[in-house]
């Protein structure tokens, strides 16, 4: 253990993490930083619904124990299974528990079916965080396992800051514990209609402007902004922009309230899985030192989506298709980059407006862009490890994965200048080219001008070997691990203790 690092006892509960159960960035972080955590010397238990395909992860859950909850129609039964995600005792142990109730948990999707949410939401994850606190209490009165710190992941799971303060406040097996509320994306905030809030199990004096009640609704992650000791999110230049009305979703003025108890912590990735010299899945191993193994890969990418194979700039994206990931901003250009002497790459899904678009683009570009719509992990590591470029144009960011995992490939990202883009992205500049600094390349403004702008500049420059290979190896010399960001939440774990 780092001799610098105060162990902690931290419980974190989430809605989904790797490799249980995931929908986008928040799963690679449940997944990631409680191993991390572990490795620095902290006891980790991670709590996550048991959804209908947890199994597929090849973890066998047994249970643990059973207890009664009140639910509106009367008392039900809830069982705690538990399963380890590695040895115990071995580095980054960390036990996991999943809550199961299969009337609200054992279905196909995680929180919606057909593009629809499920209607009952609410109820579900009220569920589970007056869950998370059951599974807090069982431990310290049967383990002797007292929660120093609650770590809650987003609007499923910010309830528990509130019980944990109003209903449950005076249960004494729960005296201590800290909460801190990351909050991964502010666009989604867990919004009922304001007569549901009962539904919590909350008084409904919680149902004012000082409380969860918002514009009329019921707003689950303010509850958790208000009622956390300590917010984080995931990127500094995320944690600023959420305090503006830009970019606040109508909680920035909550936010500033508590601005002083807010941090922005960057994400890390896994760098055993997103490693070009051992990765699986693509055509041959490369490094910095040896960038030979990247070109074929570009070769087998080219020939895998039907692309003539030649020496021309690919530029690979791998998104939701959505408009908040500027895919129209990208899309309104594609006809112009296909006069060029370049190949597009797309991989994804989202939006039925942007999937029929692109369908169309590649119909008219067939010798130029290629297409997968649906989500393919293999493929996406292929695409990193075969593109030059990678291309980012969304209009707002709070982390960002995908140009951590192009830096990790020598894939140059091009990027609007916001949130975590802006703050993983060094900008190229002949300064910082000279100065071994320069990854990448921003732009500002979410206009299709801005971004073919970049996009023009990134091909000017990828004509200079020298330089280009330059920004390319530094890149691949950029610490993206989760160690870096793990070691910044122990420290922030560990001021709510002084």
């Amino acid at each position: 253990m780092p001799s610098d690092i105060r162990p902690l006892r931290i419980l974190v509960a989430s809605s989904e993490a790797v490799p249980f159960a995931k929908t986008g960035g928040l799963a690679d972080v449940a997944g990631a930083l409680p191993r991390e955590l572990a490795k620095l010397g902290h006891d980790v238990v991670l709590v996550i619904p048991r959804y209908r395909g947890i199994d597929r992860a090849g973890y066998a859950f047994k249970p643990m124990f059973r207890f009664e909850m009140a639910l509106p129609d009367g008392m039900r039964d809830v069982v705690i299974e538990e399963a380890v995600m590695q040895e115990p005792g071995s580095a980054g142990a960390v036990r996991v528990l999943a809550v199961r109730y299969d009337p609200f948990f054992d279905r196909p999707e995680l929180y919606q079916q057909n593009g629809s949410d499920y209607p009952d939401n609410l109820e579900r994850f009220s569920l589970f965080s007056r869950a998370v606190i059951q599974v807090a209490s069982y431990l310290a009165e049967h383990d002797g396992w007292d929660t120093q710190v609650l770590h809650l992941n987003d609007w499923q799971t910010s309830l528990c800051a509130v019980y944990l303060k109003t209903t449950e406040s005076r249960r004494k097996e729960l005296q201590g514990i800290k909460t801190a509320l990351t909050i991964h994306n502010l666009g989604y905030q867990g919004m009922f209609e304001g007569n549901q809030l009962l539904k919590t199990g909350l008084p409904p004096t919680l149902f004012s402007p000082a409380g969860l009640e918002f514009y009329g609704s019921t707003n689950l992650l303010k509850g958790g902004i208000l009622f956390a000791d300590l917010l984080t999110t995931v990127s500094p230049t995320y944690a600023q922009e959420i305090t503006t009305q830009e970019f606040g979703f109508g909680l920035d003025g909550v936010i500033r309230q508590r601005a002083a108890r807010l941090f922005g912590v960057t994400n890390g990735i896994d760098v055993a899985v997103w490693d070009p010299m051992r990765d699986p899945h693509i055509a041959a191993r490369y490094s910095g030192r040896d960038l030979g193994g990247k070109y074929r890969c570009k070769q087998a990418l080219q020939e895998e989506l039907g692309l003539p194979v030649k020496d021309v700039p690919a530029l690979g994206v791998v998104s939701r298709l959505t408009s908040q990931k500027g895919l129209d901003l990208l899309a309104d250009i594609i006809p112009e980059l296909m006069e060029w002497d370049l190949q597009l790459i797309v991989l994804g899904t989202g939006e039925p407006e942007y999937e029929a678009r692109l369908r169309a683009l590649q119909g008219r570009y067939r010798d130029r862009m290629g297409l997968r719509i649906g989500f393919d992990d293999a493929l996406a590591h292929r695409i990193e490890a075969g593109a030059d470029m990678f291309v980012m144009p969304s209009r707002y960011e709070p982390c960002g994965l995908s140009q951590l995992y192009s830096l990790r490939y020598g894939t140059i990202p091009i990027v609007r200048k916001t949130g975590g883009l802006a703050d993983t992205v060094v900008p190229y500049s002949p300064k910082n080219v000279k100065a071994g600094r320069a990854t990448g390349f921003h732009f500002e403004q979410p206009s299709s001008s801005a971004l073919l702008n970049a996009i023009c500049l990134a091909l000017m420059v990828y004509r200079d070997r020298s330089t280009w290979e330059t920004i390319m190896t530094a890149g691949m010399k950029t610490d993206v691990s989760w160690e870096r960001s793990a070691r910044q939440y122990s420290k922030l774990f560990e001021s709510l203790f002084e």
